[in-house]
């Protein structure tokens, strides 16, 4: 019986020591204000309600939403000044120097309005297989002093019946050709390649059209416009 007296003491003071504080205390609520006095500046922390929380969290969320989107850059995709006589094309070139506008940069001949003569043609065909069946039409006609223009870009597929330097003399024709039965025949004037010169810009930004522009502003007779 004395194990059992020594045992029931030394649970007893076990009890005791644990009660007192001795061995530490296992209850949450004991070690809380121990954790909270550890940390830096716990007297600034204040708890806010679940309610304020989220109302600050979506307010945050919203300004972020609200912040406005950039806008795209406008960009002019084909911009034509002209037409330029030769020395003025010069000196409109030598001022665009420096806007160093590389590749963007270019320019066309633009053809004159001197006419140099007169065509009497059928006009452009479809394709190619359209323009031999007309041509076949014509030799079927009697006609036999023709050649198809493949080469042209305003008059590919047409058929020139003949060229002429007095406008009178294409009439003749016109009217000859009439007669053997070829009525879709017409009469127009070619124009010589002329000296004039355009300048056509690529992708420019607002900001560099408008400094294009202010040196177009010194060639008062010039335009500027939009092209493809």
């Amino acid at each position: 019986m004395k194990w059992l007296f020594w045992l029931l003491l030394a649970v007893n003071a076990g009890l005791f020591a644990l009660g007192r504080g001795y061995l530490g205390s296992f209850h949450a609520d004991a070690h809380e204000p121990e954790r909270l006095a550890k940390q830096l500046n716990s007297d600034k922390i204040s708890l806010l309600p679940a309610a304020t929380a989220t109302a600050a969290a979506t307010a945050g969320a919203s300004a972020v939403a609200a912040k406005p989107a950039p806008k795209p850059l406008e960009v002019f995709v084909c911009t034509e000044v002209g037409n330029f006589a030769p020395a003025d094309a010069r000196r409109f070139e030598s001022a665009l120097e420096a806007l160093e506008l590389g590749e963007r940069q270019s320019r066309r001949n633009v053809p004159g309005q001197d006419i140099s003569s007169y065509i009497v043609y059928i006009p452009p065909q479809a394709n190619k297989e359209a323009a031999d069946k007309k041509a076949n039409e014509l030799k079927q006609l009697g006609v036999s002093n023709f050649f198809i223009m493949s080469d042209s870009t305003t008059m590919r597929w047409a058929i020139s019946l003949g060229v002429f330097k007095q406008e009178t003399g294409a009439q003749t024709l016109l009217a000859s050709l009439v007669k053997q039965g070829v009525h879709s025949a017409r009469v127009g004037p070619r124009y010589s390649n002329g000296k004039l010169q355009a300048f056509q810009f690529r992708d420019l930004d607002r900001a560099t059209r408008s400094r294009v522009e202010q040196i177009r502003a010194k060639f008062p007779e010039q335009e500027m416009r939009s092209c493809r």
